[in-house]
């Protein structure tokens, strides 16, 4: 194999082209190589060839980088959950339902204008009322535009009045497209203050809890809505009601 020292430019054997898809195939290198630039030329022709006459070799490595990706994913939400406990499950900032001194924390992280989302709102409020021990901690999470945010901001600005929980589940059973305008139409009906809740969705606390739902969102994996958070475990999508009860009931089981 070429050293760090060779300066010869004849043509390189496949051992030395290895040296620069070691790292896509899984291998490890002791020290990085060293070449000049006409080596550098060999090795990329010698490659190259190889490559074109075995392209299940750029698979495999594809392979190899895809898995490393997702432990590596996979260790980062493990250790955000052990480390973010606190801001994921008792941020004081963020809206409770059901029960807020629930035995076990069902955390959800939504969008208004999510139609999983609203698929799912009515059943886990029920799931948690007949339950009774449950916490939903509501985590705003609006990916799907201006609209998504502007509703966001509204929802958190409720807390204000009171009537968060009127305003969230108004909101996601409402029909046809969730804009600005109807919004504020179904602030009126729920019977927010119009005018103080544009005020209160100004409130600084407000962007620092967006941004921060968003970091935690990042830190978990977590790029669509609805997502949600039970125990140790994230759940991507919507999820039937008997498997949220199935999870809720293995996080019992395990704390007692």
């Amino acid at each position: 194999m070429i050293g760090a020292t060779r300066r010869a430019a004849a043509p390189l054997s496949f051992a030395a082209a290895l040296l620069v898809l070691e790292p896509a195939l899984g291998q490890e290198q002791s020290k990085p190589a060293q070449f000049d630039p006409a080596e550098e030329t060999a090795i990329r022709e010698v490659v190259r060839e190889y490559l074109v006459t075995h392209p299940e070799v750029v698979i495999d490595a594809i392979r190899v980088y895809q898995q490393r990706e997702k432990v590596a994913a996979e260790e980062r939400k493990r250790e955000t959950l052990k480390r973010q406990q606190a801001a994921i499950f008792n941020n004081p900032h963020d809206p409770v339902i059901g029960n807020p001194d629930g035995d076990v924390a069902v955390v959800e992280f939504f969008d208004y204008r999510c139609g999983y989302c609203r698929s799912v709102a009515n059943g886990l409020r029920e799931a948690a009322k007949a339950d009774g021990r449950i916490r939903v901690v509501m985590k705003e999470f609006p990916i799907l535009g201006p609209d998504s945010q502007f509703a966001a901001r509204a929802a958190l600005a409720s807390v204000k009045q009171g009537l968060y929980e009127p305003f969230h589940f108004a909101m996601m059973n409402a029909k046809g497209n969730l804009d600005k305008k109807a919004v504020m139409a179904i602030a009126t009906e729920v019977g927010l203050e119009v005018e103080r809740l544009k005020r209160d969705m100004q409130a600084r606390e407000i962007d620092g809890l967006l941004r921060r739902n968003f970091e935690l969102a990042e830190l978990l994996g977590i790029n669509g809505t609805p997502a949600f958070v039970i125990g140790d475990e994230v759940i991507p999508g919507a999820i039937d009601m008997q498997t949220l009860r199935d999870k809720v009931a293995q996080v019992r089981s395990k704390s007692s």
